[in-house]
């Protein structure tokens, strides 16, 4: 199951700025592939590797995945598992999901702080074969930590404003999961 995206996310496309990102994102990944199919092919047709672009290709496969959970974020697409709480209703759902945002909430600020000593310890590390300081690589935690705080963050506070009266049973319709599965695909 996943989380609802916001209303501004759900009612229409991209602005720029979504784009834009999408986009990086987009590139990122391109970029990763093109680095693994050039590695391949010189291992295939030379039997030797070009060292640089296997780090790169790790590094931004670190950039996908992380600047990748911000757009998950975003969009309400991050996995999360509610079968039990969709079974309340009322001021017990509420309080249940106010205690596991909280405890999301909680989660991302350790994260953010692991991130940022991870970069601080890393300050005067470089790569091997690409010379890159391993701060930029590890800097992209804190960013994604911080993203994702202010996004969960906003959607707690909708959340506390949200009277314990609209938190309803979640009915599970089979055709309603069949056209969702559809459109994801």
């Amino acid at each position: 199951m996943t989380h609802d995206a916001p209303p501004s996310v759900q009612n229409s496309g991209p602005t720029r700025g979504e784009f834009a990102f999408q986009v990086f994102c987009a590139v990122l990944f391109l970029g990763m592939i093109g680095l693994v199919t050039y590695n391949a092919f010189l291992r295939y047709a030379f039997r030797s590797a070009f060292a640089p672009s296997e780090e790169w290709a790790r590094f931004l496969f670190i950039f996908v995945t992380f600047f990748g959970s911000i757009e998950a974020f975003y969009r309400g697409k991050h996995i999360a598992v509610d079968m039990f709480v969709g079974l309340l209703n009322g001021a017990s759902r509420k309080t249940v999901d106010v205690v596991a945002s909280l405890l999301g909430l909680g989660c991302l600020v350790l994260l953010l702080w692991g991130g940022i000593v991870l970069v601080l310890q890393n300050i005067d590390t470089w790569s091997v074969a690409t010379n890159v300081n391993m701060a930029v690589i590890y800097g992209v935690l804190p960013i994604m930590a911080a993203a994702a705080l202010v996004i969960r963050g906003r959607e707690f506070l909708l959340l506390l404003a949200k009277p314990a009266s609209e938190f309803t049973r979640v009915v599970i319709d089979p055709k309603k999961i069949a056209e969702e599965a559809k459109e994801d695909f």
